[in-house]
């Protein structure tokens, strides 16, 4: 079986197949807010997208090769061997595109923990997940400013998954200071590029969530290791840079 040319299409493929199949595979990223938010798929917050990122376990590492395999994609088999107990990467020569998959956690500016989060929803990590591989990203770009735009616009603030949990988000934040400093500015920037955002009716609705959220992170009560942390600040660098895999 070929991949699809859309990527939107060929990641929600890889996700109905793997839940077929009853194996702990999810889409993250921007294909996955792309199939879970409307709105990324008008203006202004439309955008083009190209590799796709997916969310394992270790348990299931060895059924989603053989699934990606069998769906048209290639492994780096030299990257697999020496880093796939935490990250697979796969190609699509035919389309010239990647697969990059995060095994047990997303270790990118900060490490993220996934394995309790693969059986939230069925085929893409939850909203609240998907919020937070974006907002704990340091050097963002238009893409992510996007399609957190999209998210917070589609996606009201909840203490579940029925929408954005921001109680998890707030949960994580309160044991690690340096990502709870990396998702304040994030969110702020994202807020002033969507002020600035011509024709977009929702942006009073993304900043005032994205306000709300930060009022949750600084309320939440902090562990001592949060506070300690706080005392250095940012006089020493909180947060690492994601890998280049290619």
């Amino acid at each position: 079986m070929e991949p699809l040319a859309d990527p939107i299409a060929e990641g929600s493929r890889i996700a109905e197949t793997a839940a077929e199949r009853a194996v702990a595979l999810r889409l993250m990223g921007g294909v996955a807010i792309a199939l879970s938010c409307p709105s990324s798929r008008r203006s202004p917050l439309q955008r083009q997208y190209g590799d796709i990122d997916l969310a394992t376990s270790s348990v299931a590492r060895g059924e989603v090769s053989r699934l990606l395999a069998e769906l048209g994609y290639i492994p780096d088999r030299e990257f697999n061997t020496l880093y796939g107990h935490r990250r697979l990467y796969f190609a699509d020569p035919l389309h010239q595109r990647q697969v990059d998959v995060f095994v047990d956690e997303a270790n990118l500016c900060h490490r993220i923990d996934l394995r309790m989060r693969l059986e939230v929803l069925p085929l893409t990590l939850a909203p609240a997940d998907l919020a937070l591989m974006k907002l704990q990203v340091v050097e963002t770009n238009e893409k992510d400013y996007l399609d957190l735009c999209a998210l917070f616009a589609d996606h009201d603030l909840t203490e579940d998954e029925g929408g954005v949990n921001c109680k998890y988000i707030a949960e994580l934040s309160a044991s690690d200071w340096g990502l709870w400093r990396t998702v304040g500015i994030v969110s702020e920037r994202t807020e002033g590029f969507a002020s600035r955002l011509p024709e977009f009716e929702a942006a009073e609705r993304v900043i005032g969530r994205l306000r709300d959220l930060r009022s949750k992170l600084d309320t939440v009560p902090k562990s001592r290791r949060w506070k300690l942390r706080s005392r250095i600040g940012e006089r020493k660098r909180w947060y690492e840079m994601p890998e280049e895999v290619h």
